[in-house]
């Protein structure tokens, strides 16, 4: 018996040296074994949609930066200001899916989230939501699986206005057209609208303005204490002062503002963490690629 525990000691002993670190070379030192790296099982996440996906004002660049391993590239395309219609117009789809079409990964999945700006009345951007938006939608949906990738979609992300204490959340129908173009193209679906709506009338409309990109000013927190938030002040008037430059350095701006729909970090942290524990369930093949 005693030789036996031996043998199993000294059996285990090379898989416990492999997980030591190797030790730094030193100068002429030529090691006695030398094998070759097994090949990379890679995936590709693109995230499309609007400005609440978007670098500085969203919650996707912290999903990528935390969310996911370092065997995922995850690529933030989300734009501010942008529908289902004017995306595709000004060419970021075109972007995309020549993203799409690269190959070398084990798979790509695109995750699409729209409505903020197709519910919009802005010339560019709107859309009708019973025809337009779903047909978009569809054909997003289409072309990603033509291209070779998996398309999952979301349902937009809810803003934070409330009345007599309630959450108003006026992109409810349009997350409807959403779920039933998922349904229709059996395309994986992330309610995001649905249970960013349940934090957010869980906090309450205090709580829920620590989710923005800047602090809101004293008529606003009154307001929000009483339960009914007061209309969101013009662009101008709710932005902040933008980060200093130098002459030779990085010039380029995040309009930061104060608002109901854009978040800043601590808001990106709790939505992204939304989307990363809806895209574990409804897409199990990327479960071990993403970190909670």
């Amino acid at each position: 018996m005693r030789h036996m525990i031996l043998a199993l000691a000294l059996v285990g002993t090379p898989a416990l040296a492999q997980d030591e670190p190797a030790h730094p070379r030193v100068a002429g030192e030529v090691p006695k074994t030398r094998s070759d790296t097994a090949p990379i099982k890679a995936y590709k996440l693109i995230l499309v949609g609007d400005s609440t996906m978007a670098p500085g004002s969203g919650w996707a660049s912290v999903f990528c930066a935390e969310h996911v391993k370092s065997s995922v590239a995850c690529l933030n395309l989300g734009r501010g200001g942008r529908s289902t219609r004017s995306y595709r117009q000004e060419g970021s789809w075109a972007i995309a899916q020549n993203e799409i079409a690269t190959r070398g990964y084990a798979g790509t999945y695109v995750l699409i989230q729209f409505g903020h700006n197709d519910q919009s009345s802005a010339p560019e951007r709107w859309t009708a939501i019973d025809s337009e938006f779903p047909a978009n939608l569809t054909r997003y949906v289409q072309e990603v699986r033509a291209g070779g990738g998996i398309p999952v979609l979301l349902t937009p992300l809810s803003r934070r206005e409330f009345k007599d204490g309630r959450l108003l959340n006026t992109l409810d129908v349009w997350s409807d057209q959403v779920r039933k173009v998922a349904t229709a193209t059996k395309t994986p679906l992330i309610d995001l609208n649905a249970e960013s709506a349940q934090v957010v009338q869980r906090l309450g409309p205090v709580a829920a303005m620590k989710m923005a990109m800047a602090d809101p000013i004293a008529a606003e927190v009154e307001a929000a204490k009483a339960g009914t938030t007061l209309p969101p002040r013009t662009a101008a008037a709710a932005r902040v002062p933008d980060a200093p430059t130098t002459p030779d350095g990085p010039r380029g701006q995040v309009g930061r503002k104060f608002d109901y729909t854009h978040v800043g970090d601590a808001g990106a942290r709790v939505f992204s963490t939304l989307v990363a524990n809806g895209l574990a369930k409804v897409v199990p093949a990327l479960r071990g690629q993403l970190v909670p």
